[in-house]
């Protein structure tokens, strides 16, 4: 039982092989977002607002996974699962801060694909240094708000009950379970919230990709129209599983859900999608397999 300064996520699997299985995933996560920052910061062809953009979605998906799994790593080898109360906030904070930031981050990439389709000739100047920069600060300052603003309200509740979350992290629905008084109200403001930051780059994805498709249906050319599709659906991929996730879990009413299946869907959204991210993004796309190839034939040719 946690004593009265610490809780226990009690949610953490501990079926054999658990641990290898995490393990595996967080290794491949952390090494294909590092390969992919490497590869758009070395290669020359890559040095493109698109792919700053891209870079900047893998430091959030590094540090997003970051926040959860390794603590979960931790408590399966010493064979205990409590977390600090301080732990337990800065889990929270980090976790909405970057979650946030992935958000807004994936809906301001939209108006990159809207202007290399519609508006190829003025691209240079419609993403320029500096508006690649201001979609950056802004997507993390969406977050940090978020997390500045949910975290000390969630945290000041009094928690009475018997601190074991049902969760294998610190999840806002789950640590609001514990709390002794009536939280109803906090969480209808946070499902405002919710829908809000969900919103307003929803809004800008839907506006860019009907744009998009205008433009994709009065082309007249087969392979320009393929162009088009390539460029807009790894980001539609990306963009379908992470909002998806969050949906469900922050949206869809409690009424919807089940503890097994929101630990499921945030295991997805949490620890898969930072590495699905990569995977999508180099799989689908031909610049980075070819600055991948080239890499690696620099490395296995070093005299050359």
């Amino acid at each position: 039982m946690p004593t009265s300064s610490s809780w226990a996520c009690s949610a953490t699997p501990a079926f054999p092989g658990f641990f290898v299985l995490i393990f595996l995933v967080f290794v491949i996560s952390i090494a294909s977002n590092t390969i992919m920052i490497i590869l758009i910061h070395m290669d020359s062809h890559l040095h493109t607002p698109k792919y700053f953009l891209l870079s900047q979605l893998s430091i959030m998906d590094i540090l997003y996974i970051s926040t959860i799994v390794p603590k979960m790593l931790v408590d399966q080898m010493v064979g205990q699962r409590a977390i600090s109360f301080a732990g337990c906030t800065a889990q929270h904070f980090l976790y909405l801060t970057l979650a946030g930031a992935e958000f807004f981050l994936l809906g301001l990439m939209s108006y990159d694909r809207y202007v290399t389709i519609c508006n190829p000739l003025h691209y240079p100047v419609l993403m320029s240094c500096k508006i690649c920069l201001l979609i950056v600060v802004a997507a993390w300052l969406g977050g940090s708000i978020d997390g500045f603003l949910l975290t000390p309200v969630t945290m000041q509740f009094p928690f009475c009950a018997s601190r074991e979350i049902n969760h294998f992290f610190c999840e806002v629905p789950a640590v609001l379970k514990l709390s002794c008084v009536d939280t109803s109200a906090y969480e209808t403001a946070m499902y405002v919230c919710c829908i809000m930051m969900l919103l307003i780059p929803f809004s800008v994805i839907s506006a860019s990709y009907t744009r998009i498709l205008l433009t994709v249906y009065r082309m007249s050319e087969a392979e320009g129209r393929r162009k088009a599709v390539a460029t807009c659906s790894s980001h539609m991929v990306v963009v379908s599983l992470f909002y998806g996730a969050a949906m469900y879990t922050y949206v869809l009413p409690h009424s919807y859900h089940t503890p097994e299946q929101d630990k499921a869907v945030s295991a997805f959204y949490t620890i898969l999608t930072p590495l699905l991210n990569p995977l999508i993004y180099s799989l689908r796309n031909k610049d980075v397999t070819g600055a991948l190839q080239k890499a690696l034939g620099r490395c296995l040719s070093p005299g050359r």
